[in-house]
């Protein structure tokens, strides 16, 4: 094999591999991170901005002592996260509102919301 044909086939491949990775990263783009921590008996921060019109994923971390459970009827999602341990839950693309989270086994004081503007 000549080296000429190998460094074509190189190319090729490097060529293929860049317009198949692309469309990863656009979609990767896509989703906003946000972070909640439990802990103290309430949820933190207690509210959080997010863009409308993209996908959100939620990290739970639980630094309480008991489980807890992270749910939001607006968005869909309930988990149940052990002490110590940590959840991602990923919610669809949001219309601009709010949408209510609580710790449902501490509900009257472990509460936030996102806010999709």
């Amino acid at each position: 094999m000549h080296v000429e044909t190998i460094f074509r086939a190189m190319r090729v491949f490097l060529a293929v591999a860049c317009l198949a990775a692309a469309p990863l990263a656009a979609h990767a783009q896509d989703v906003v991170d946000v972070r909640i921590v439990a802990r103290d008996g309430k949820l933190e921060p207690t509210e959080v901005a997010v863009p409308a019109g993209k996908r959100i994923r939620i990290e739970i971390s639980n630094e309480e002592k008991k489980a807890i459970e992270f749910e939001s009827k607006s968005l869909k999602v309930e988990k149940v996260i052990a002490p110590g341990a940590k959840a991602t839950v990923t919610v669809a693309p949001l219309k601009a509102g709010e949408y209510v989270f609580v710790d449902e086994f501490n509900e009257k004081n472990a509460r936030g919301k996102l806010v999709a503007k």
